[in-house]
């Protein structure tokens, strides 16, 4: 079974995933660094060249290719959410793990949206953004975690627990 990382970008669905996978002694992928490996070029680049939706198309493959990796923790992008088939077939391999940020959090987080590579549309702000994508992760998520006052110790074992390992 794979743990897949849903959540906006700045959330640590990254971090929090190289260290969940150490702990439960499992592979750890991070999509974005595949999607960046496969296309030979950063998101933002991709981004400028293929649009949104020639990245998004690319993100949804990659997603529904690392569906069929066993015993991994998966970090998604952001906007993987957007491919409704790969998160289909992501969550029928794994768990779902929502972490989830306040709009405040995340914007003290976030700041050269472009430049990290944030599928934002044309003049959409980041809270439009928030509002979006968050009825989406809900809808696939088998958990929620709110990291809203918690480090990255304390969003690690609160993870750990409401996964059942500690």
């Amino acid at each position: 079974m794979n743990i897949v990382l849903i959540g906006m970008p700045g959330v640590g669905k990254s971090t929090i995933g190289v260290i969940l996978a150490k702990e439960l002694a499992m592979d750890f992928v991070d999509a974005d660094l595949v999607i960046q490996k496969q296309e030979k070029r950063r998101l933002s680049v991709i981004m400028k060249e293929e649009g949104i939706d020639g990245f998004l198309a690319i993100e949804e493959g990659v997603c529904r290719d690392l569906s069929r990796l066993s015993d991994t923790v998966i970090a998604t992008g952001g906007s993987a959410v957007y491919g409704k088939e790969a998160m289909e077939c992501l969550k029928r391999t794994g768990r779902m793990v929502y972490l989830k940020a306040s709009y405040g959090v995340l914007e003290k987080r976030l700041r050269d949206l472009k430049g990290r590579g944030v599928v934002l549309k044309e003049g959409q702000t980041l809270a439009e953004l928030y509002r979006e994508r968050t009825a989406l992760y809900e809808r696939y998520a088998d958990l929620t975690l709110s990291e809203d006052g918690l480090d990255l110790e304390e969003t690690l074992e609160a993870l750990l627990k409401a996964l059942g390992d500690r």
